[in-house]
């Protein structure tokens, strides 16, 4: 499978699928994409993007990763 037929069968999901499968999918895709370095370079702007265009503030986010490390 090409990436743009993977791309085009992930946006045929409906919401809830795509939900899933990015739960699902995006741990095992982030371990194997982290091991070139530069990549986190790439994705942090799209990153900060999605939380842009979400609504999310930088200070909420900063507040919920503090609430999650003190659960460890």
């Amino acid at each position: 499978m090409t990436v743009d037929q993977i791309k085009q069968a992930v946006f045929n999901l409906t919401p809830e699928q795509k939900k899933a499968f990015i739960l699902e999918t995006l741990p095992d895709l982030a371990r194997d994409a982290m091991q070139d370095g530069t990549f986190l370079l790439q994705l942090f702007p799209v990153f900060m993007g999605i939380l842009k265009d979400s609504g999310i503030e930088l200070s909420q986010l900063l507040q919920l990763a503090g609430a999650m490390q003190g659960n460890r």
